[in-house]
């Protein structure tokens, strides 16, 4: 069963971010700030990570930074869901290492299709492989 670690400062987003998983078959496990996501993901392994931007501690993008810097999470796939739009946050969350990028407020048929994609291409042997076939499924609307 796909782990999936949501980690948001608010309880209720993180809280709808789970119901919109619950039926799926994914095992899912709820944090509220970025030190706490960081443990999570060490002691738990997730297969995903649904971050949030703006938390307290440490922002989703220093927290995605330091997954891809930690050779036991590098591999996690990482969805950043945000409330941030411009683009400059989409640059600056692409070169903290992050997978992919979806807006608040949150459409449950895309985030259902994006971690969809993102769990099917987890297995792939590099990273150009995993996004082609992330792409791919995510373009085919798998």
């Amino acid at each position: 069963m796909p782990r999936i670690l949501i980690a948001d400062d608010s309880q209720l987003n993180a809280e709808l971010l789970d119901a919109h998983l619950d039926g799926t078959g994914f095992e899912t496990k709820l944090v509220y700030n970025g030190e706490d996501a960081l443990a999570a993901a060490r002691a738990w392994k997730p297969d995903l990570i649904l971050l949030d931007v703006m938390m307290p501690k440490l922002s989703g993008f220093e927290v995605c930074r330091r997954l891809r810097a930690d050779a036991a999470t590098k591999g996690v796939s990482v969805l950043m869901v945000t409330a941030l739009d411009q683009a400059t946050d989409v640059e600056t969350a692409v070169e903290s290492g992050t997978d992919d990028f979806l807006t608040k407020p949150i459409n449950k048929n895309e985030l259902l299709l994006r971690v969809k994609a993102m769990l099917a291409s987890r297995n792939e042997p590099d990273e150009a492989a995993r996004a082609l076939v992330y792409l791919g499924r995510v373009q085919q609307g798998l």
